[in-house]
Formats: structure tokens, sequence, C-alpha cells
């Protein structure tokens, strides 16, 4: 059986604890593979690594980081179908739907290729006679991301990318559920050039988090997972004396308001709820139908919903793959059933569905409930499966004031052709990040990704803007020298004197 196994310094590092987690292929069931699970002497031979790469990664020019990144984007691009590969082998997504997410952090590598106009100072002179005052930012030393399954590449690709082109190094502990592209987005690296150490991937469990979290030696963590852990990183690690940013879970909203396109809002729904079977913090998982259009517009997303086609992720006919484990697929299907005890309409029930010739894998087919009360588990709980609940609203203020409600606020949507309406939603609603007519609103790289209330524990937002601000601190030189002129013996730039 294939094992995956750390990479610390540039190179593989086989797993000493004599632990090892499996890796199923959601579209069988089977096992296909082992992942070595960190101990905490791996941990701190990761950090160590880093720390050593620091003292020269952290003095480096930034011409010699953003060389290293030019060759990292090439490689990247040339081996995105390899990388995609490996995420619908180990995640369960489609091949279309794992090419998008290496896409998506192909931006963020780009952003960081870029990174000499992010870390430009400022300057002021004169501010009082003869002084000037810097502004700079600086590196941290070692950072820390920890990402989850759902995203495999791209969320890693959010993180490491732009703390070394920063001056960090990084330590990755990715998912031990999908943990084979994250050792080959280390391995392009190192083709590219980068220094031993600079990035390094610890596998592991709680045992190689909690060893992150209370590393003397680590200076910031990036998390991207659910909420109850977020808060969990956010915590150890403040009270550790580190910089955290910590991204939780979501229950996006999408409003549509009787005057929208029915056929637009019906499809952006389907694509937004279902896609990428569910498993991921930006879905759309709650539409608020306003007013009488709700009947017709449950029935154009059933109609949409029916005809998706569920299948392996390397079939490419299939639409939407499997779930990454049998036991999140159980939980899945439990809120479905739970609804129907407490009240929904259950307009489609995929609990049942089966693939011929692929039994044994993690499916579950699209579900929809209507008339979800807000009471209900299905409507609180991020169920992060291919579950759509639709609510209703009699008035705009009444669906606004249901949505803010929620103690997540992550993403959000409006459905309008009001304009006005528009406007006034992206102004009182209760979220990070806010699409109008776009169902699923990730900015692009040069802005930031990050939600309010329970779905960010930490001061900054993920990559652009406030990425290159996490990792990096500020400092302020203020400096006075004197006239040469005022010397006693006048102007003296140093020339030999022939007399």
């Amino acid at each position: 059986m294939k094992t995956v196994n750390h990479w610390i310094g540039g190179k593989t590092v086989e797993g000493t604890s004599g632990n090892y987690g499996p890796v199923t292929d959601p579209a069988t069931g089977a096992v296909t593979t082992q992942v070595a699970l960190a101990s905490l002497e791996e941990v701190d031979a990761a950090v160590a690594a880093a720390k050593d790469a620091y003292a020269t990664w952290g003095t480096s020019s930034l011409a010699a980081r953003t060389a290293v990144l030019f060759r990292y984007r090439a490689l990247l691009d040339a081996r995105r179908d390899d990388i995609a590969a490996l995420i619908t082998a180990e995640h369960g997504k489609v091949h279309s739907d794992a090419l998008g997410e290496v896409a998506r952090g192909l931006e963020i590598v780009e952003l960081a290729c870029g990174i000499t106009t992010q870390l430009k100072g400022e300057l002021s002179t004169q501010v009082s006679s003869r002084v000037d005052v810097s502004s700079i930012r600086q590196s941290l030393g070692v950072v820390a991301g920890i990402t989850p399954f759902n995203f495999p590449a791209m969320v890693p690709m959010w993180m490491f990318p732009l703390a070394i082109a920063c001056g960090n190094t990084f330590v990755l502990k990715p998912s031990e559920k999908d943990p084979s592209a994250a050792n080959l987005l280390a391995e392009l690296a190192a083709e590219a050039g980068l220094p031993d150490g600079v990035l390094n991937v610890l596998h592991g469990d709680k045992v190689a988090v909690d060893g992150l979290l209370n590393h003397l030696d680590v200076a910031a963590v990036s998390f991207v997972g659910s909420t109850p852990i977020a808060r969990y990183i956010h915590t150890t690690a403040s009270a550790n004396g580190k910089r955290v940013q910590a991204l939780g879970g979501a229950k996006n909203h999408m409003l549509v308001l009787p005057d929208a396109d029915l056929d637009a809002a019906a499809d952006a729904a389907v694509s937004a709820a279902y896609g990428s079977a569910g498993e991921r913090c930006m879905a759309i998982s709650a539409v608020v139908a306003v007013g009488a259009i709700g009947d017709e517009l449950v029935a154009r997303i059933k109609e949409r919903a029916e005809k998706i086609k569920i299948g392996p992720g390397n079939d490419p006919t299939s639409e939407m793959g499997p779930l990454i484990t049998a036991a999140h697929r159980d939980k899945v299907a439990s809120y479905v059933t739970g609804a129907a005890a407490q009240g929904a309409d259950v307009v489609l029930d995929g609990t049942g569905y089966t693939v011929d010739g692929f039994q044994d894998g993690h499916w579950i087919g699209l579900s929809l409930l209507d008339h979800v009360s807000t009471d209900s588990d299905a409507y609180k709980d991020e169920i992060f499966g291919p579950v759509l609940c639709v609510l209703r609203a009699e008035t705009y203020e009444e669906g606004v004031a249901l949505m803010n409600a929620s103690p997540f606020g992550n993403g959000t949507a409006i459905f309008t052709r009001d304009g006005g309406a528009a406007r006034r939603f992206q102004l009182e609603i209760e979220a990070g990040m806010v699409g109008v007519n776009v169902p699923i609103p990730v900015p692009v790289g040069y802005h930031s990704f990050g939600g309010w209330k329970d779905s960010l524990f930490g001061d900054h937002h993920i990559y652009g803007n406030d990425g290159v601000h996490f990792y990096t601190r500020g400092k302020v030189v203020t400096t006075r020298w004197p006239d040469p002129a005022d010397a006693p013996a006048g102007v003296d730039l140093g020339f030999p004197r022939n007399h």
C-alpha cells in the first residue's frame, strides 16, 4: 500500500511515530493509501527545518523570492492535471471541479509573484527639522497553516505562497483525509528552486495540530475549517502569543426577491448548493424566497437538480462525485431525515442514492428541503453536503432579519433586478462576502476572503492585502542625521586629500 510521508527540509521523511491514518477512494470506499501521523518529535523537526531556513530566506532579496515563485507558477500550470487527479482520487470531486480548485490557487501564486509592490514601505521627509519617518513591513519567522479536506490544493495555496513571498518559512499541516496533493505542491516548489526547509509538509492529527499551536518557534497560524475547531485554534494559539487567522464554518443564504429572474436564480441555487457535493464553505445552503415566488422557485430548482449526473470523479460525464468518507455521508443523510421529522417538506431525498458498479462508494444524492424552520437542525448546522434548505419570507425586511439572525456570516447573495434593493442589501447584510446576482462571491486573489461573526476568528481575512499584512509586521523608523555642513571642518565626503 502506498504511504504518504512528510516533506521536511526539502526531502521526503518517513514517519517515525508508528501511527498511520487511512486514505480512501471515495468512489469505491477502498483504502488505497496510508498517511504517516506525526509525533511531537516530528513536529519539532519540521519547525526546526523551517527555523534554520529562515536564517537565510528571511534576508533574501525580493528578486530572488519572486524568481522562484515565477518558476513555481509555471510548474503548477504545467502539472495542473496531475494535481487535479490526486484531488479526485482522494477527495472524490469531479475532475473539472478539481481543475477549478487548482486555478483558484494559482491566482494567489500570481499575487505572490507581484509581492514587490505589496511590500513597499512609506517615507515622510522633514516631519521636523532634519527628521524623516519611514514605515516598513518585515516577515514574522516560522508560520504554520492547518488546512481542510475540501480543498486540499487551493486552501494551502491561499496561505504558503504569500507567506514565503513575504520572507517567512512555512509548515503546512494538511488534512489527513486527502494528503497527497500537498506533497506534490511541495515537491514542485523544490523543483522551482525553493531552498530546503522554506516549505515543509507535516501530516498528522490533533497531536500535530496541538504541537504547532504550542510551539515556541511558530509565530503565526492560519486555519480554515469548522467553527468549533476555528475557535479552538484561535483560543489556543492566541494564548501562546501567536498571530492567528482562523476561518470557520458557514450557513450561506441566498435571498431571492419577487422581481428576480427565476431561471437565473434556480441555476445559481443548483450550482452553488450542489457543486463539489456541497463540501465547501461558500456553498449556498439556504435559499430565502420572498413573497409568492417560493413554489415556482422550488419547482425550477427541483427540475434542474434531478438532471445532475452523479458518478466517479474521474468519469468525464459526472457532474458531482461522492462525499469524502462514509461517516460524513451518513451524517449528511441524517439531516435530511431529521428535517422531515422537524416539519420540512422533502422535495428531493438523496439519502438512498447509489452508483451502479460502485456500491461501496460514499454516495449521496441531491436533497431539497422546503418550508424549513429556523429551528430545524438542517438549517442551524453547517451540513457540508448536497442539501439545500428553502425558507419563506413575506418581505425583504423579514428575509434580511432572518439571515442576520444566523450566527454565521461568511458569504451571502441577493437575486434581484432592483439596483436600489441590491445596494441596500449589501450595506445591511451581516456577512463578509456579498454577491449581487452572483451566488458564490469568492473574491479574486487581490481582494481578501473572509467572513464575519462565527465564520472568522482573528483580525485578518485570508490572501489579498489582509494576507500580506497577516504574514508581515510593521515597523516605523524615525531618523535624524546632522547636516555635514555643520561639522567643524565643513563638508567631508571622505575623499583622500592630496596636500
